[in-house]
């Protein structure tokens, strides 16, 4: 099959790239703008508590006001706010309302905003939006601080912004444009990767292209998806395509053009070396990506959606970079011939592998010692995760100078921490009739003897039937104790209060992030799991064995364990993080089990071929690891190098995600592919190809085009 595809690209590539470029404009032109959204609880299902919630408020309270920002003023001196002081803050909020900000509804104070220790004073910043995450909401909140400047000059007063839209904007604004830095950096890798290993600076540019193509392609057909099938995208989404297809897309490229380069070498014509590369390595590179897309497709079991809606959009991105690999790719590089390679001459020349060969003949003649080093190493990493601490907080990751996180720690020197998202607590009627306000006064009685925050007086909506409190917490809202609070022992107390024939709900900020960590941790017990079985399958076939599977995918958990535990060291340990982030476990299987598995197949599949060819199984170590190192090294280098530019950002957030996906793929590519993986074989032997391959004797190959091969087995040199 591989074959034909081959020789269809090459027999005409000038069809095949006005094929590509015609879907690309037409998509581009075509499909729908991709949606997005960051309100965690529009991805949440209906049967959790936190969303119900929000739907009894928007039937019973449509015109409910909540702040989208709190303004908070507080003196130079930090003394407690004098009469006059008092009047600037009423003066500067009603300046700033009547400046008129986009999607800001009022901004509006009383002289009951102010502190019980009288040092604090606060201002509500309205929106007429309930996404707090509107860009052009963060224009508005960055606008209003320029405005209100020059209003505090001659007064004692300072000012600050926090809450969700303040908290966002600085939180993007921190992080720099992330997406730029990703790209640029991701550019600049391959490129110059790519100069030195080929010394061509058509083979160095070309891939930028080809994947840019490629992701015009995959994006439209990602939006389309989206539109037919009604999925959201996370606005997270953009950023990790990327990633996704320069990863991938180089790596298949990589893959092809060593095979290519060696058919060269051979003495072959252009477009027969590259019919044959596609027919040789084909199968290798649709087993990678076979095994990246179940990966991404295991995430619509999760009961997020924000994973279903990211599992599909990235499979189709890696599916787009497939078919291109095996079509686009040998379409342009065939037309090219030898002139890819202008103006190095070097192609033409066997390279040593020195470096290869070393490490291909420790591994061969000690695979006991190398396995045990190895594997020890990354035990030893992987023992981190015994202490991994998820947090919601996000806002601990964000300098400690940024405006928002200066006016938080002000609003809670003199409220309490859930001024800014209060914890709502609705009380509805499930019989008919109408809830009787002895019935909300008893409630709300009970609700504030639980001793769990200051409870607003129930306010009950037009229809009669329900009424909501505001319980403002001690804890910050995004906190692990909030969480825990509102979980557990909140939600317990407020069940426990309703009247017979009513229930109680709890919901609010705090309660979506509680509910998104009981989904998350519900996800990562069923999809961690199914996604190894069906990668386990996907290497079965390819291999025709039913052992080696397990063991690899044995490896592949101890490196999943290792990059997350590593960062848990580093972060928890090292740097004395409260947590990490929730989703790194979902981010380090996304890019490091997922992606990180292709340098896997590509060393199990040369062994094998090895193998078939005749070598016993010390000398088909000797042979993969000397030939495959060159090409798992440059392809790992490569997206570990992106990951790695989140470590220059200033959110701590983005640090972790760096690190756990850089220094996973550098262990995955390095220490498991190119060391445990080949030494374990060694020892197990021909039994590890059982029932496809039952002798360590020499045998002649099997007729026809070869299984696979993984790319550098081009002979060529790094």
């Amino acid at each position: 099959m591989f074959g034909r595809i081959g020789r269809t690209s090459v027999k005409h590539p000038w069809l095949t790239i006005l094929a590509w470029v015609v879907a690309a404009f037409a998509l581009v032109a075509l499909a729908p703008a991709l949606k997005s959204t960051t309100d965690q609880a529009d991805f949440l299902p209906s049967h959790y508590e936190s969303v119900q919630v929000g739907k009894v408020q928007e039937r019973a309270f449509p015109e409910q006001d909540q702040p989208a920002s709190i303004a908070v003023f507080w003196r130079d001196d930090n003394g407690p706010l004098t009469d006059g002081d008092k009047a600037d803050v009423a003066k500067v909020t009603e300046s700033l309302d009547k400046a008129g900000f986009n999607l800001v509804k009022k901004i509006e104070t009383s002289p009951e905003a102010v502190s019980p220790n009288g040092k604090i004073a606060l201002a509500s910043v309205v929106a007429s939006v309930k996404d707090p995450y509107d860009e052009k909401l963060l224009e508005s909140v960055k606008e209003l601080r320029k405005k209100a400047a020059p209003l505090l000059e001659g007064t004692s007063l300072k000012m600050g912004l926090t809450g969700s839209a303040a908290d966002a904007l600085d939180s993007q604004e921190s992080s720099g444009d992330t997406d730029a830095m990703i790209m640029m950096a991701t550019l600049v890798l391959i490129i110059v990767l790519l100069g030195v290993i080929f010394r061509s600076p058509l083979i160095a540019l070309l891939p930028v292209l080809i994947i840019g193509v490629v992701f015009m392609v995959a994006n439209g057909l990602i939006a389309t998806a989206a539109e037919v099938f009604g999925l959201e995208a996370d606005a997270s989404v953009s950023a990790i395509l990327i990633v996704v297809l320069f990863g991938v897309g180089t790596d298949y490229i990589l893959f092809l053009l060593f095979r290519y380069r060696e058919a060269l070498r051979e003495g072959q014509a252009p477009k027969q070396a590259m019919s044959d590369a596609v027919a040789n390595v084909g199968e290798t590179i649709a087993s990678a990506a076979g095994a990246v897309i179940v990966a991404f497709l295991a995430l619509l079991l999760s009961s997020l959606g924000m994973l279903r809606a990211m599992g599909p959009a990235l499979a189709i991105s890696v599916a787009v970079t497939l078919i291109a690999a095996l079509t686009l790719v040998p379409a342009i590089f065939s037309l090219l011939g030898e002139k890819a390679f202008w103006p190095s001459k070097a192609w033409r020349k066997q390279p040593k592998h020195t470096l290869g060969k070393r490490i291909g003949d420790l591994t061969a003649r000690r695979p006991g010692v190398v396995a045990g080093v190895s594997g020890g190493v990354l035990a030893v990493l992987a023992a981190g995760v015994l202490t991994f601490h998820p947090t919601f907080d996000a806002g601990s990751s964000l300098p400690d100078d940024l405006e928002s996180v200066v006016a938080m720690e002000k609003l809670q020197s003199g409220f309490p921490a859930g001024q800014t998202d209060p914890t709502w607590v609705v009380l509805e009627k499930t019989s008919d009739g109408k809830l009787e306000q002895a019935e909300v006064e008893a409630f709300e009685k009970k609700l504030a003897a639980s001793g769990f925050g200051e409870v607003s007086p129930g306010v009950i909506g037009a229809g009669g039937d329900v009424a909501q409190f505001a319980v403002l917490l001690k804890e910050k809202p995004s906190s692990d104790a909030a969480m825990e609070l509102v979980s557990g022992k909140l939600r317990d107390a407020a069940h426990d209060a309703a009247p017979e024939g009513s229930r109680a709900l709890v919901g609010g900020l705090t309660a979506v992030f509680a509910d998104i960590q009981t989904a998350v941790n519900r996800d990562y017990s069923l999809v961690f799991p199914i996604a190894g079985l069906a990668i386990m399958v996907i290497l079965g076939l390819l291999l025709r064995s039913v052992v080696a599977p397990w063991y690899l995918m044995l490896a592949v958990g101890l490196g999943f364990g290792a990059a997350l535990g590593s960062t848990v060291w580093l972060f928890q340990g090292l740097q004395g993080k409260d947590g990490l982030l929730f989703t790194l476990p979902v981010i380090v299987y996304l890019f490091v089990v997922a992606i990180g598995t292709d340098y896997n197949i590509l060393m199990v599949a040369r062994l094998r071929e090895e193998v078939r060819r005749g070598q016993n199984s010390a000398d088909a170590v000797r042979h993969s690891i000397t030939h495959s190192a060159s090409t798992i090294g440059a392809a790992a280098i490569i997206l570990a190098g992106t990951f790695g530019v989140l470590l220059l950002a200033k959110n701590s957030m983005l640090q972790q995600m760096g690190f756990a996906v850089a220094f996973g793929i550098l262990l995955t590519a390095f220490v498991m592919a190119l060391l445990l993986v080949p030494a374990v074989t060694k020892l197990i032997g021909p039994r590890a190809w059982w029932p496809g391959i039952k002798s360590d004797t020499a045998r002649p190959a099997e007729p026809g085009p070869l299984l696979t091969e993984a790319p550098a087995g081009d002979r060529a040199s790094v």
